[in-house]
């Protein structure tokens, strides 16, 4: 498949959320349950404003079209978004679990194996083929895992239960592309709220009064959250879920140059040979493409 505004959403939705830490670091002081019920109740409301303010010709369509559905195909949709907003109230709960209770790098590393277990998963449930260079692309962040994974077996336990949520997420929505993208994204956020409302009034903590962490909230949920997720969903009408999953590597690679550069965190030489093999793994997933692209821009 030829690069395309697809290919293009994906990517720009993943190099998006490499930048995440520059808005997030700020916000150290305060506890993560709080921010991240801040940041699903923020978008929640900004979502369903701008719904229902701009797109309301839109909701009229979507209605009618939801209608025209049959029976079966109405429950699917229904459970398909469903299903997408509870994995990923899921994915971000346990990701800031593992952030407050196991280690970061636990955090940090499920989005490393995250984009080997969505191409598994994707060959395996939706039996989308993979070819001789794809698999070898695997093996590569296999090996590149494995050399970051060394002495961690119990970060590595919980970074594969964060990735294996966020990979069924992209599996399940890959299934759930007939429907507006922007009006499911809005459903699933409110389904996330509904989630999380319960435990609110005893995890959350005082409401927060400096305009700092509104400003900053409003950054993570228009430019971090509402954006990345909707090109996001965009690129899953026309990719398929192992190519996404591939694309994924982006955002650990930004997050690797930024601890160097911007953060002037140490790194080890292992993690120096395993991003290296991550970054190769990227081009040799989509060499084929890439080939078949300029084949044809010759013809």
């Amino acid at each position: 498949m030829p690069i395309n505004k697809y290919f293009l959403s994906a990517l720009s939705a993943f190099i998006i959320w490499g930048f995440f830490s520059l808005a997030l670091k700020p916000l150290h002081n305060y506890a993560s349950l709080d921010i991240l019920f801040y940041r699903v109740f923020i978008a929640t409301a900004c979502l369903l404003s701008l719904n229902f303010i701009f797109r309301k010709s839109v909701l009229i369509t979507s209605l009618e079209t939801f209608k025209n559905y049959s029976n079966k195909k109405r429950r699917t949709t229904i459970i398909m978004t469903l299903l997408g907003g509870f994995l990923l109230v899921l994915n971000w709960f346990l990701f800031i679990y593992a952030v407050n209770h196991v280690s970061l790098q636990s955090a940090s590393f499920a989005y490393i194996i995250c984009p080997i277990i969505t191409t598994v998963l994707a060959f395996i449930i939706l039996k989308e083929k993979i070819n001789y260079w794809q698999w070898f692309a695997v093996l590569l962040c296999v090996i590149s895992c494995i050399i970051l994974s060394y002495g961690n077996l119990k970060d590595l336990i919980y970074s594969v239960v964060i990735a294996f949520s966020f990979g069924l997420y992209l599996i399940s929505q890959r299934r759930n592309n007939d429907f507006d993208r922007f009006l499911i994204l809005t459903i699933q956020m409110v389904f996330a709220t509904v989630i999380l409302l319960p435990f609110y009034p005893n995890y959350g903590g005082q409401v927060p009064t400096e305009p700092l962490f509104y400003s900053l909230l409003l950054v993570i949920v228009v430019l971090f959250t509402i954006i990345p997720l909707f090109l996001n969903l965009y690129a899953l009408k026309g990719l398929n879920s192992s190519t996404v999953g591939i694309l994924m590597y982006t955002n650990p690679l930004i997050h690797f140059f930024l601890a160097i550069y911007y953060f002037k965190e140490s790194v080890s030489v292992a993690q120096i040979i395993s991003y290296s093999l991550i970054a190769l793994s990227i081009v040799v997933f989509n060499i084929k493409q890439v080939l078949t692209l300029r084949q044809k821009e010759s013809e």
